[in-house]
């Protein structure tokens, strides 16, 4: 696939009850910042999407966030974090994330969140797509390098 240009990252709204998960967020935004890699995310600015999303914006790399009308009060605190795409529902926010990412990447989250990367690996197994799925394992090792995920592919 080449260099990726843009990942999309699946995560929890919350930050979880472990300091590990928000040390994830922040050092994949990090990774992301390093190789100049944007991201397409959730849209929220809360939890573990605030912290990756925010993270990403201040090193200088594109944030474009994409949220269901319904989410838009629960998940969006404050002020927005880069380009917020605000969608129908979320059928349309995945297909949205899915056209504008080059990979996916999930953090720690809730059901949404595994719905979400499952729907992109069944997709890439139907022949949809062919761009690579992972996790990023928190125990901690980090991702070594975004261009690893096709290692870490679940297809």
């Amino acid at each position: 696939m080449g260099k990726f240009t843009r990942v999309c990252v699946f995560c929890g709204s919350n930050s979880g009850n472990k300091k590990i998960f928000s040390d994830a967020a922040l050092d994949l935004g990090r990774q992301l910042v390093e190789r100049k890699i944007d991201l397409v995310y959730g849209g929220g600015s809360v939890g573990l999407m605030g912290l990756v999303s925010q993270t990403v914006y201040d090193g200088g790399c594109h944030v474009l966030g994409v949220i269901p009308t319904a989410l838009v009060a629960v998940e969006i605190s404050g002020q927005t974090v880069g380009e917020v795409l605000i969608v129908s529902d979320m059928h349309e926010r995945k297909a949205e994330m899915a056209r504008r990412a080059d990979a996916f990447i999930a953090l720690p989250g809730g059901y949404g969140t595994l719905e979400e990367l499952l729907e992109m690996i069944t997709w890439s197994q139907l022949g949809i797509h062919n761009k690579p799925n992972g996790s990023k394992v928190v125990k901690l090792t980090a991702v070594q390098n975004a261009e690893e995920t096709d290692q870490m592919a679940m297809n």
